[in-house]
């Protein structure tokens, strides 16, 4: 253990290692990557895809062995236990800081399918990670702005059309379709704004995880509610880096979807939507009392 080292000095460290890391895995992801670019048959990309997620945990494992090695942070877990590698799972959470996605890397990897995220467009031309990200079958979202579909009214739904051919892609090998439905990291600021109606949390958004159910309604049973605390207060990434996180909290719950809340397409049934929306309410009110409960711990 290395935590005895100064701050700055870890912060140093660790970042040197998660680009050597990051760099190193990305290289080897690269060939399966292409080779799935080119050769256009469905049983070979799907191969490729399984190399590929491969490759991924091991970049989050080698992430875990830096962070076992100059982190002094306590973890206090409960609920992994019931994920399962050959599972569909729809994951929510509460966001309140970069270090959410490594804190749930780190507890998921080689529990669950690799979590995947939907990401803009633009990201895929993210130097060294884009392509990993496409190799992955991340779903890239084309948003259209409201002034632009006033001028092309043709492209109405298109953006909708990509995502759901995206999706298609999971069925074949498992997945964790990861949604942060508050849309954005929790800070007081923006709950006041909001004027949420719960205390550690902001209102969850139901477009992204009502658009997942409708497209993959038939292959995702299961939602994996995780419940993220920092006793000490949310992190920046910097102190994530520097080893200045003292503990973590984290309780994942499986819980069964409804079936009347899959295989629908809100685009035409704004009541799908609405009951994805009442749903996600109750799920966030019991989640607002655990939160409550597990910083009060």
């Amino acid at each position: 253990m290395l935590s005895f080292l100064p701050a700055p000095v870890i912060g140093v460290l660790n970042s040197l290692l998660l680009a050597i890391n990051t760099l190193f895995w990305c290289l080897l992801l690269y060939i399966p990557a292409l080779l799935k670019l080119i050769i256009p048959h469905k049983g070979f990309r799907v191969l490729c895809t399984r190399a590929i997620i491969w490759i991924s945990e091991s970049w989050v494992a080698c992430n875990t062995g830096w962070m076992k090695l100059t982190h002094g942070t306590q973890w206090h877990v409960t609920g992994a236990e019931n994920l399962r590698r050959e599972s569909w799972y729809l994951v929510l959470s509460n966001h309140q800081s970069w270090v959410d996605i490594f804190a749930m890397q780190r507890v998921f990897n080689r529990r669950a399918p690799f979590l995947k995220f939907f990401l803009k467009q633009q990201l895929i031309w993210v130097p060294v990670i884009g392509l990993a990200w496409w190799g992955l079958d991340f779903p890239f979202m084309k948003r259209y702005t409201r002034e632009y579909l006033i001028r092309h009214p043709e492209k109405r739904g298109e953006d909708l059309k990509a995502t759901r051919r995206a999706c298609e892609k999971f069925r074949y090998t498992p997945v964790s379709v990861m949604n942060f439905v508050e849309g954005t990291r929790f800070t007081q600021a923006k709950h006041d704004k909001q004027k949420s109606r719960y205390t550690h949390l902001l209102t969850p958004k139901a477009g992204g995880a009502a658009f997942v159910l409708d497209t993959m309604g038939d292959s995702i049973q299961t939602l994996v509610d995780v419940t993220i605390a920092y006793p000490g207060g949310a992190p920046s990434f910097w102190d994530f880096i520097c080893g200045r996180v003292p503990e973590v909290k984290m309780e994942i719950q499986t819980v069964a979807i409804p079936e009347h809340l899959k295989g629908r397409d809100y685009s035409t049934d704004g009541q799908h939507r609405r009951n994805v929306k009442n749903w996600l309410a109750e799920q966030w009110q019991a989640k607002d009392a655990r939160l409550e409960e597990m910083l009060r711990r």
